[in-house]
């Protein structure tokens, strides 16, 4: 069978590596400096900068994305980012490009905010929620909360028109504020949020989940929960606000695949760029063993198109057979691979399986019904457009005839 072509839509970038301004529990990025230990700091060169940007340009099609991330990629300043717009239009040839920049929000301010509005850049800010949620596990370098701080920064972003997507990491603590988390988003004005679940291995028993991670049960109620709050705000059949992981479930509705990497087929989309031009298979995944090439010798697209990254994505289907049996499977496909391997007591076994189950079984009937009017309004709408291409044809003859 023919290896599918895979080609280059996107690339996350970690301009400052592992190099981070906070200290969070449930940090997996910060030990990474474990693998660039020729520099205490890490940061992304412009000559890298312009080379990536280069590629990238080059060897996309009709539309791109950038995701910029860390450790804590506003370190680099606003002007390295200039510096990638304007690489951006130098190689660019015509084609649709995206930027987003996930961040802590700590170092933002009015510079920050006009230039991220002057280009239309999406910014996912990792705010946890309320400050007893936010303050439970992400802190600065000298061990203190930081919610006050972002959330102000929050509020200025909006207020300065910059697109905000609420980032929440969703752990043993905070899975048990489902409703709270929502109406916090919603009062900040929030209304595009993101809830990723937290797996890690403990430090301290390398057998087992860290105890922050987020317990399966938990999550499904969690999500149960977070789901019917989603519905019951829907207006006139459309949602006001927008939860990624249920858009995600309602395109394999639709006959589409899921655009949250965790819930596809294949894992490896895209492909990690760090600050010194290594690239790897994934985010979660920045390993030797996973380590693809660097840029200043190989070819991205190539990169995303080698048999490493082909091997890496296909060992997504390494479950047990009790899983592709699932009346479920080809909803998750088994779920973000990392989940599994953070969790060593049965690294085949997808740790959120049972919360997988829950939660497709709730959403199913509300799926099927919003999946069948979905589909009907594309058919009214496709009969649409053929009824006015007919009309203009035959208006068209009319004219000639006459």
């Amino acid at each position: 069978m023919a290896k599918k072509y895979k080609p280059l839509n996107s690339v996350l970038v970690k301009p400052t590596g592992p190099d981070c301004n906070l200290n969070c529990t449930y940090c997996f990025y910060l030990e990474k400096a474990d693998l660039f230990t020729e520099q205490k700091v890490h940061r992304m060169t412009e000559d890298t900068l312009e080379e990536m940007v280069r590629q990238v340009m080059q060897q996309s099609d009709e539309a791109v994305s950038f995701g910029w991330q860390g450790g804590e990629p506003t370190q680099m300043g606003v002007e390295f980012f200039q510096k990638a717009v304007d690489f951006e239009i130098k190689y660019g040839h015509g084609q649709s490009v995206g930027n987003g920049l996930q961040t802590n929000g700590l170092l933002l301010n009015s510079d920050w905010a006009k230039f991220l509005k002057k280009y239309d850049w999406l910014v996912g800010l990792s705010l946890d929620g309320p400050q007893h949620i936010h303050d439970k596990y992400r802190f600065d370098k000298a061990g203190k909360g930081t919610w006050e701080r972002v959330e102000r920064n929050a509020k200025m972003l909006l207020e300065e028109g910059v697109s905000v997507n609420a980032m929440c990491c969703i752990t043993d603590y905070s899975s048990q504020y489902a409703e709270e988390l929502y109406n916090y988003y919603k009062g900040l004005g929030l209304t595009f949020m993101q809830f990723i679940p937290v797996v890690e291995t403990d430090k301290n028993d390398p057998t087992m989940a860290a105890p922050f991670s987020l317990d399966p049960v938990d999550y499904g109620h969690f999500m149960i929960e977070l789901f019917d709050l989603w519905i019951n705000d829907f207006k006139d059949g459309q949602p006001t606000t927008s939860i990624r992981f249920f858009e995600s479930i309602f395109h394999s509705y639709v006959g589409m695949e899921a655009p949250e990497c965790a819930l596809m087929k294949e894992c490896g989309p895209y492909v990690v760029v760090e600050h010194n031009g290594n690239v790897y298979s994934c985010d979660f995944f920045v390993e030797p063993k996973f380590k693809l090439g660097n840029i200043q010798h190989d070819r991205i697209i190539n990169m995303l198109n080698s048999k490493r990254q082909q091997s890496f994505g296909a060992a997504k289907a390494n479950v047990p057979r009790k899983c592709k049996m699932c009346e479920w499977y080809t909803k998750c496909y088994g779920g973000c691979t990392k989940d599994r391997v953070k969790d060593p007591s049965d690294n085949r076994q997808p740790r959120f399986c049972t919360a997988y189950k829950m939660i497709f079984k709730h959403v199913d009937p509300v799926m099927k019904s919003m999946a069948a009017q979905w589909k009907e309004q594309q058919a009214q709408m496709q009969a649409q457009q053929s009824s006015a291409q007919q009309g203009n044809t035959y208006n068209a003859f009319d004219d000639f005839v006459k």
